[in-house]
This record gives structure tokens, sequence and C-alpha cells, in this order.
């Protein structure tokens, strides 16, 4: 007898195949049978007629390290499709170090609630190497799969200490040293390593400013790196340093070369605001790098406009420039209004917005607009317009209304992916994968949990992409080329399915809405909604963990996915 028979629905195999209408049979967790019709009786049948039925979607690019160790469900990813994520991704995770050392590193870059910091810290760390951190992962009540990155932040740190990480280069036995755990670490199943060079990203704690250890490595680390997830047909994902030109030199020189190729990942492919030619670069450096220089090159994008929530001057849009980067550094509103006091600091604050040396935000008043603030009657509006109003310089209103009002001024803007001429052309880009979505990070300022949905809405009312061809985006394609054994509806698979109603896929991108949310102990999270219509149901190892919406609670209780490790 079957545990569960899906029946009538339309199957999609997420291999990009034509669907077919019939019946799922799921036994044990895993897929029996799959076939136009299906006579085996089960203990649960469940009618899918109008229905597709898809495997569940990955999302290749997540921040959930910690928030796994604390609330392992995932359920704000779960409840949009989401089956599998990868973590670890721009050398953040805490397969190796001490414990207030990783909390150092990773709080300010992703913008991580004190509270969920505490949490985790209070809970500690049980294992020593890599391989126990991944016994460790097996142990807990996974909602989603995970497929663990190797961060180089945390290796770094570990092998050399954080102070020595963070200003010198190791020691010939200190790379060694760092060569042999990264081999044990892929040797025991790590998916990949990532490395980091975004100098946004920068420490809390008592070295707080100073940009993450894997931004202080030179090259002959990081292509070290590359070497061992080269030979092991790994994952390495990059984050390049957008003012330097020599990292993306060297990257290109880490992912090129006849032989054995490197399985390499790069965020990320955006139509940035501030540089509205950007984005056609994207698809002539794929065809060098892959189709003349023999790469294996994939780029990410997010698959909807990239709008960024800030609290006054505490925002990630300000850590490119050095007094944005000091106002982010202050514990206390007290600290900022000391900066604030100061008029060579309001000055140098001023020069640096107004430049245009290297931005990769826009950085434009006219598209910052105000969502919350004491003074009621400036909401809705943007700087500009209100500095308009007020008869000011529009640089200087900016610098009065964040000194005022601190993190009581709530803003937004978004910096990139909002034409969808673009945003469609880098979605259907075969070098270019779907994913960039940070789900679990900056939890105040982005929630991204839903970017395979808005990627199926825009297939939908576009047509840009053949509903398969859609589904193999967010499953299948990305299953194949990160290597796990997941993404597919075959007979063998394990019974991760989504159930979708097709008719309300023709519908805009969701907004984000701002929660209270408990995992956080009630403190604010940007989220996304508006899934309940369509997502009908998911099943992780075959157990119904969503129902229009409703989070079931087995989800985060029972172990339901596994860590996913390359397939041989």
């Amino acid at each position: 007898m079957l545990d569960l028979l899906i029946q009538n629905g339309l199957i999609f195999d997420g291999l990009g195949s034509a669907p077919i209408r019939g019946d799922v049979g799921i036994q044990n967790g895993r897929i029996v049978g799959i076939a136009p019709s299906l006579s085996t009786p089960a203990r649960e049948v469940v009618d899918a007629a109008g229905l597709w039925v898809t495997p569940g979607f990955i999302d290749i690019h997540t921040h959930y390290d910690l928030e796994l160790e604390i609330a392992p469900g995932l359920s704000e990813s779960v409840r949009h499709g989401v089956t599998s994520v990868v973590i670890g991704n721009c050398s953040l995770s805490v397969a190796i170090g001490e414990a207030q050392m990783l909390a150092d590193i990773f709080q300010r870059v992703e913008t991580l609630s004190h509270r969920l910091i505490a949490k985790w810290l209070n809970k500690s760390i049980s294992w020593q190497t890599p391989a126990e951190y991944l016994q460790h992962l097996q142990q807990l009540p996974l909602g989603p799969n995970i497929a663990p990155l190797f961060g180089h932040s945390a290796l770094r740190a570990h092998v050399m200490g954080l102070e020595r990480s963070l200003t010198v280069q190791p020691t010939k036995f200190e790379l060694k040293l760092m060569q042999r755990i990264a081999a044990d670490a892929l040797d025991a199943g790590f998916v990949g390593i990532s490395i980091d060079m975004f100098p946004w990203h920068r420490m809390s704690g008592e070295w707080r400013g100073y940009t993450i250890p894997s931004q202080h490595a030179k090259f002959k680390e990081y292509a070290m790196l590359a070497r061992l997830c080269k030979q092991r047909d790994r994952v390495f994902q990059v984050t390049p340093n957008l003012q330097k030109l020599a990292s993306f030199v060297e990257i290109l020189r880490m992912g090129s070369g006849f032989g054995k190729r490197l399985r390499l990942t790069v965020l990320s492919a955006l139509d940035a605001v501030h540089n509205r030619q950007l984005w056609r670069l994207f698809s002539p450096l794929l065809f060098i790098w892959n189709r003349l220089l023999n790469g294996n090159v994939r780029f990410q994008t997010l698959t909807e406009p990239f709008t960024i929530y800030s609290d006054g001057p505490v925002t990630p849009l300000f850590e490119e420039f050095a007094t944005g980067a000091q106002l982010n550094g202050c514990e206390s509103r007290q600290e900022r209004e000391k900066l604030w006091q100061s008029e060579g600091f309001r000055q140098q604050f001023r020069q640096e917005w107004l430049s245009k040396w290297r931005n990769s935000f826009h950085r434009r008043l006219d598209l910052m607009e105000v969502v919350r603030c004491p003074e009621a009657s400036w909401q809705g509006l943007s700087f500009a317009e209100i500095a308009h109003q007020k008869q000011q310089e529009p640089v200087d209103f900016l610098i009065q209304a964040l000194q005022k009002y601190d993190t009581d001024l709530r803003w937004v803007a978004t910096g990139a992916n909002d034409r969808l001429k673009p945003r469609l052309a880098m979605m259907q880009h075969p070098h270019i994968l779907p994913g960039f979505t940070d789900a679990g990070a900056h939890v105040r300022n982005l929630g991204y949990y839903d970017g395979a949905l808005s990627l199926l809405k825009q297939a939908v009312t576009t047509n840009f992409l053949t509903s398969e061809a859609a589904i193999f985006r967010v499953t299948g394609e990305l299953a194949t080329w990160f290597r796990l054994d997941t993404g597919v509806l075959r007979v063998g698979a394990k019974a991760d399915i989504v159930l979708l109603n097709p008719n309300a896929l023709n519908q805009p991108i969701s907004p984000q809405v701002e929660i209270l949310d408990p995992v956080l102990d009630g403190e604010p999270r940007m989220v996304k909604r508006g899934s309940d219509e369509i997502v009908q149901a998911v099943y992780i190892n075959g157990v119904r963990v969503i129902s229009k919406g409703e989070v079931s609670d087995r989800l985060g209780r029972e172990k339901l996915g596994s860590v996913l490790s390359p397939l041989s």
C-alpha cells in the first residue's frame, strides 16, 4: 500500500520535458510510481486535478547557517515551495571556528538580529571539524534539504586567529593547513567552497569595521581553494570586489583554462540603476568565458526588483563609503549622534555621498522613499520631494533627517532589476542562474524567499519561458549544475513535491511585507506573502508541510530534509 497517491495532476519532471497528466505514488518518502493512472491503494489520496505537480524548488544562495540551529524548519522559504537550500555562501559558514568569532563575522555582513546571534551563542558549538559539522546537521530536524558550502572566512580565521586573518598573510604552514582542512571538508561532503571579495562586508565586535577575513587573502590563497574544487568538480562561489578591476581578472584566471573546468558561480548579474548598460555585458562576457576560455561559469541573478529597506543610517547600502560604514559600526543612537555633531563628519558624509567614484548604490534621493517617520506627512515621498518642499539642498536635508530621526526614519530604495526587459533577458540566459535571494540574511532589509515563484509568475504573464522551461530553471537545472540529488520527479527520487495552482500564477510579483517574527523573539522581519493561492501543498520526504499557507507543526520538529552531498 502506498503512503500517498497524488492523482490527476499535470506532472513536470524538472528536466524541461513536456508535462504529462497522471498520478504520482509515494512510499517511505520516495516516489515509487509515475504513470497516467496508478491503481495501487493508498493511505492518503490527493486529487490534483487542475494543479501542477512539480519538484520542490531549490534556492542556491541563502544565509540560513545560524537560523538552522534555532528554527531548522526554515518555514519562510518552505511556504513558497522551496525544499532545498544552499548555505555557506559569501565565505560565511559555521562549519569550523569559535562561536563568538563566527558571530562577529556573520552579524554585520548579514545584518542579523542581536537576539538571533545571542540565541545561537547560547546553544554554543559542539563540533570541532567540518565533518563533525555535517554530522551535526544530519541530526537536526531539518525542514528543507541542506547543501552546505565551506566558507573561507571561517576557515581563515580558524587557522590564523581572527586578528592575523584580518591583518597579515598566512605562513606557508598556515596555508598548507587551510588546504588540508578545506580538502577534508570537500571529501566529507561539502558541495563546494565560497570566498568573498566584496568590500561592503565588514566585521562586528572587537574588529568592527574591518572587512571580513576572506577579503584579506591574496590570489595564491584563493587559487589554492579553487584548485581543490576543480580537482573534485565542486562548486566555487565568488563575490567579486566591484570597486577593484583586479578582482575580476583574478576570478577570470581561476575560472578559465583548458583541461578540467572549475564549476564557478559568481554574484551577481543585475540591471543596476546606477549603470543602465552594465547588464548588457554579462552575455558577451559569459560567451567569451565559457565558449572561448573553456569556463564553466554561472552568474546568479535576482528574479525581481532589488528593493532594500533601511532604518535611517543603519543599512547595508551605506557600507560602501567610509562615513556610512562608521554609522553602521555604531552600537547605539548616542554613538551616531556624536558623529553627526562633528562638522567635519557631516562634510565628509556629504562629499562621499555626492562622489560618483565606483558607486554600487545609486544614491539618488529622488528614488529613496520614506516608509515610516515621526513626520507622518513625509511618508510616501522621496527625500528629494521633501527637500524641494522645504527649499533645501537634498543632501543637506538627508543629513538633517538622518541625524534627527535616526532609525525612527525607515526608507526604501530599489537599486537594480526594476526594468522588465533586462530582468527577463538575464533570467532566460542559459549561463545565468536564478538565485541571489540572500534568504535568511538582512532580515530587516529584504525578504526574497519566493524567488522561484517570482520567475514562474513572470513566465506565465509574459511567456518569456515555457512552463516546463521555467520549472526546469528553478529545479532540475540548479540540481544538475550543483550536482545535487534533488529537483526532479522520477521513480526512486525523494518525494519533495509542490502542488501549484497555475491560474493563480497570473499575478504580479508579491511585495515584501514586515512581520514580527517569533524566531527573532518578536523582532521585525521582511518576508513574502501571497503564495497561499499558488502553493496548494508542499511535501518534503512525502510529508505534507504546507497546505494553502498553513504551516504544519511537523515542520522543524521532525527530520524531513537531509544534508545533500555532491553526486558521484
